[in-house]
């Protein structure tokens, strides 16, 4: 069984982890700042790759960003990836302009 959720230490860095049957089979390595998630990296160890764990991961970072009104940066190149594949699926999340 898997399931995923988001920690975060002093309210500002953390994971998005993923676990199933209790192991850490993933992570998102993330920062909330001024309104903004920056997703940094995506990891999904090598035994549970696969299996469609990022997709969890990505999910539930989506999820999280919603449910908190937070623009997500993806400089993680799966993110990135995800997101230039499926532009409509992510526009409500995605935060376009902070390169400027």
């Amino acid at each position: 069984m898997e399931s995923t959720k988001v920690i975060l230490r002093n309210s500002s860095y953390g994971e998005v982890q993923l676990f199933s049957n209790d192991e850490k089979a993933g992570k998102m390595t993330i920062a909330v700042a001024d309104g903004k998630l920056t997703v940094f990296h995506t990891e999904v160890r090598p035994e549970f790759q696969g299996h469609d764990f990022a997709k969890l991961l990505l999910a539930q970072l989506v999820n999280y960003a919603t449910e908190n009104g937070l623009k997500i940066i993806p400089l993680c190149p799966y993110v990135n990836a995800q997101f230039r594949r499926h532009p409509a699926q992510y526009e409500d999340v995605w935060s376009k302009d902070w390169h400027q």
